[in-house]
């Protein structure tokens, strides 16, 4: 028997201490609006531009998203962890929506992405819908963050050095201490 088997809450909460953003994936079928909090999406190619979502195979959106063909992202800013709770099946209220290429999006999210399911890959218990990116807008603003089950806020630090153009944003090398 694998660890993880016999210890998946352990492996959950390890995995949870890596920050993410908090999104909206949804669609319309059927004249239904669908939607769900994600924090498994990731841009997957700028070149062509595509991103992916990771859907659990037993959520009802798994299915949805495969008779739909298309999705929306909206990522969510740290004003809108009502909305997080909402779509994760703890009504908050009313959800403002607008629309982008057919498919609904979140009112006030920072960034909206609309994507044309281009692939599936079944992923142990989860399916990774990839998509080719057909809109996208993106405001200022601040992220909602997901750490450890919590929701959180980015602060700034005071050790960040200002980005500048020169700063190539890639692989950056050290020198570890030789243990003599």
């Amino acid at each position: 028997m694998s660890v993880l088997a016999t210890d998946q809450r352990r492996f959950r909460d390890a995995l949870g201490t890596f920050a993410t953003g908090v999104t909206i994936v949804s669609t319309r079928l059927d004249d239904l609006v669908h939607g769900m909090t994600a924090n498994g999406f990731m841009s997957v190619s700028l070149d062509p531009a595509l991103v992916v979502v990771s859907v659990a195979s037993g959520a009802r959106m798994h299915d949805i998203l495969l008779r739909a063909g298309r999705y929306g992202v909206s990522v969510l800013s740290r004003e809108q962890e009502a909305v997080s709770r909402h779509f994760a099946g703890r009504p908050q209220g009313e959800v403002r929506l607008v629309e982008a290429s057919g498919v609904p999006l979140v009112d006030g999210a920072i960034t909206h992405v609309v994507a044309s399911v281009v692939d599936a890959h079944p992923a142990g218990d989860h399916t990774l819908f990839i998509g080719e990116v057909l809109d996208f807008e993106h405001h200022a603003g601040e992220p909602l963050i997901f750490h450890s089950g919590t929701y959180r806020r980015l602060i700034a630090s005071p050790l960040d050095p200002t980005r500048t153009e020169e700063w190539a944003g890639d692989l950056h090398t050290w020198r570890l201490a030789d243990n003599v």
